[in-house]
This record gives C-alpha cells, structure tokens and sequence, in this order.
C-alpha cells in the first residue's frame, strides 16, 4: 500500500536515524534529519564507541533498501571466538554452522557512510542544531543555540526519536501521565582501546575472529577493522581492587595489562596511554512505554530501548524497528495510529527479551566461556544440533543467525537450559557426552518440555 507523503522529522544522525531517513525516502517522504552534534564525517570519530557486531537482522534490514552489498564493503565477517586464557593457548569457538559468521564494523566508518547514503537518498542533516522542547500534539519542534536563546519553530506531520538512550524526545513523553521508564546503570564501565596494524597493515592478531580474554569480573574483547588495527574494548568495574578507580598512572596500567593479559605485551604501551585518552563509559538498560503518541510520534532504536552491548545487537534491533515499521506502514498505509500501535506492540515484548539476553551474556562472556563445564555444555549443544538441526537450534544462533522473535529465543532459550542442566547430571557425562544415552535424555526431556 502507498503512502500520502508526509514531512518527517528524525532527531538524532546516529546508525538507526540515518537508515530509518533512507527507508522513509523510498517511501516518497519528505526528511529532515536534526542533531546537536557536528556533522561527524568532519571531525575524528570520539574514542568512546565498541565495534558493531551486524548479523542477520541488521543485513535484513539493509538488504531491504538495498544496501547489504555496499556496507560488506567495510565490514569483516566473523565466524568465531577467540578464547585468551592465562596459561593456556589460544582456542576457537565456532559461532554457528558453516557460513555463519557475524560482521564487524567501525561504528565511526559506519555511520559516516550510512549518513552519506541517507544525503544521496534525498535527506536533509541539520547538524549543530539542538532540539530543546518537542509539542507532541502538533507534532513540532523547538531548536536553539541554548536552553535561554531564542528558539526556532519548526512544524512537521511525523517526528522520529533516534537520539538514543538519554532521548530529548522522549525525555518529553516522559511528562505524560501513565508513562513507564526505567534504567538500570551496571557496576561495570568500558573504555574503548586500540592494538594497531602491523607495519605491512596485516593484523596482529586472527582478524576473523572476535577475541575475547575472559577474566571472571572483566574482560578485554577486540574486534578487526578493515586498516588492519583492532577496536579493543575493556569491561572492568568502576570501583574496587581491580577497577578503573584503582588504575591511577601509567604504570599501573602497564602492569595492568602485563599481569592479566600478558599476550599484547608488544602493544602494551599503547593500551597504556590509550587508557587514559579515552573516556571510561557507563553502560545502561533503559525501558519506556508506550514508544508512541498518537500518529504524531514514535521512538526507534536506543531511544525506546537501550541495552547493555554484550550481545552485540543493539544496532540489530534498533534496524529491526525499521523493518517492522516499514512492513507496518507497506500494510496500513495512511493509518499512522493504526501503524504505531502495531508497532510498539510487536516490539516492546522482543526488546524486553533482548535486554535480559544482553545481561546474561555479559556474565557469560567474562566468567563462562573459561569454566569447563560451561565448554562441555556448548560442545553437547552443538553435537546434538548437529545431529537433530530440526530439534535443536542454540540460543546464540537463535538471536545472531535468525530473524525469529527475540522473545521467541529467550524462551526457548530458558526451556534448553534446564535441560542441559539435568544433562550434566548424567554419570560420566564428561567422558560419555557423545553417546546414545546423552542423545536419548536430551530427546526424552525435549517431549516433556
């Protein structure tokens, strides 16, 4: 079904801003993008940002205004972990099946080209331009130098937040009588570090992987970019023995590195002086509803629901949104109320669920992936969905490597776990976990389930 074109507004140029321009374009609308930033395609990009991990919602999402092929261009495709462990050499966990891979790209690299392809599409940026106040009723805008200056009016038939998890817009829909919200800060922080190419610009390290040193209550993760360098990330608490708070000077820092992750010895001074560079980050999972007012506006992306990045899809899902939308609006057409009901409905429940997955992989990712028997229960896994693809597909790949509800895969996910727990129960389930007996119990419990 067509649609009327309307004048749109979307307030914030990030990832989900800029695609959801491209989508609304296609569709004959008129875009005007605002934000209070500069234009980041002129300065450097800040040392405040984790890789972006696109898997298949986020390519679906791409594909459907044909744009797969020119973002593969800058991404590197991944199809295992990189396991650091102290004392051990390194090993590899597969991802999923053969082909299966998830996507690394520089946030920064990104959004500079998605911002490019939204300006081809017909958009207009308004950078250096601050939203202050937002009349959801009639659908305007209010922008200005300062909170006290004189401030523009501007009128539109729709406005979009993208402008993520501390939303100006719906910081606005806040003030409305029964709106929901919370966020919930975790104790631990990130900051954003880099293992440079070798001379020759190869990697240092496998750049097909995504590497991971797992250290029980943090974690360093690196992640390759297309220069040859490494985006590295370090999760550590805010405060305690080992926090940012306790690391005061270099040398701390290099000491830091050397006890716990003693194999970037050669890149060490770098991190070092990287650690204090860059900003330390906190981390939030924010939640709202309703996500909309009316046919007037609509929240997308971070701005309705932040996660916490462990799982890699907070971009995956903020794309998501515009796929469901732009089915949405293909159906109803006109029906923008009709539209936004639908579409905060579909998705609230699919958010919910990925925030809680985000968290649990944050403790399986630091503490997990070293414990042996969380390893045996990964390789159990695997075997039996080899055998039994039609009966068993892991929670990971449910979430990376299908387009399948979120909830969906929580769900499930939740069921298979408790199976597996009753399966590590067997007697010498660490020497028989490949026999006819492991495979009758998983078969067994998954008809009780």
């Amino acid at each position: 079904m067509t649609q009327t074109p309307k004048n749109i507004a979307i307030i914030g140029s990030g990832l989900v801003g800029s695609l959801l321009a491209i989508y609304l374009r296609k569709k004959g609308h008129e875009v005007t993008v605002f934000d209070r930033r500069p234009d980041i395609r002129t300065i450097k990009f800040s040392g405040r940002s984790i890789n972006l991990a696109m898997s298949n919602r986020g390519w679906r999402s791409l594909k459907q205004v044909g744009l797969e092929e020119r973002i593969k261009e800058i991404a590197i495709p991944l199809d295992k972990r990189a396991m650091h462990v102290n004392d051990k050499p390194v090993y590899f966990q597969k991802y999923g099946k053969e082909g299966e891979a998830i996507w690394s790209i520089s946030r920064g690299i990104l959004n500079k080209k998605m911002i490019d392809l939204a300006e081809e599409a017909g958009t207009e940026f308004r950078f250096n331009e601050k939203v202050w106040d937002v009349d959801l009723p009639e659908a305007k805008i209010y922008t200005g130098e300062t909170e006290k200056s004189k401030w523009k009016e501007y009128q539109y038939d729709v406005i979009f937040g993208c402008d993520g998890a501390f939303s100006r817009v719906r910081h606005k829909m806040q003030r409305r009588s029964r709106f929901d919200y919370s966020q919930d800060f975790i104790d631990v922080g990130y900051k954003e570090l880099t293992i440079p190419a070798n001379e020759d610009g190869t990697h240092k390290l496998d750049k097909n992987s995504f590497h991971i040193w797992p250290r029980g209550k943090f974690m360093l993760i690196a992640m390759p970019n297309i220069d040859g360098s490494f985006t590295c990330t370090l999760f550590l608490p805010f405060e305690g023995e080992v926090s940012f708070e306790s690391i005061t000077t270099e040398e701390a820092a290099r000491k830091f590195f050397g006890t716990y992750f003693p194999n970037v010895k050669k890149d060490i001074e770098n991190l070092s002086q990287d650690f204090f560079k860059n900003p330390t980050s906190a981390m939030v999972t924010m939640k709202c509803y309703p996500w909309t007012y009316w046919d007037k506006v609509a929240l997308v992306g971070d701005s309705a629901h932040a996660i916490v990045p462990f799982y890699g899809q907070g971009m995956n899902a903020g794309f998501e949104d515009i796929y469901v939308l732009n089915e949405l609006m293909d159906t109803h057409g006109d029906n923008w109320a009709t539209i936004f009901e639908k579409y905060q409905k579909e998705r609230k429940p699919n958010a919910d669920a990925i925030a809680e997955l985000s968290y649990r992989n944050f403790v399986e990712m630091s503490s997990k992936t070293a414990d042996p028997k969380f390893l045996l229960q990964k390789k159990i896994e695997k075997w039996f969905s080899a055998k039994h693809p039609d009966k068993w597909i892991p929670i990971y790949s449910r979430v990376t490597f299908s387009e399948r509800p979120y909830a969906e895969a929580l769900a499930i996910g939740d069921e298979q776990e408790a199976i597996m727990q009753e399966v590590l129960k067997m007697p010498n389930i660490e020497k028989d976990w490949e026999s006819k007996e492991v495979e009758g119990k998983i078969l067994e419990l998954l008809g009780d389930s």
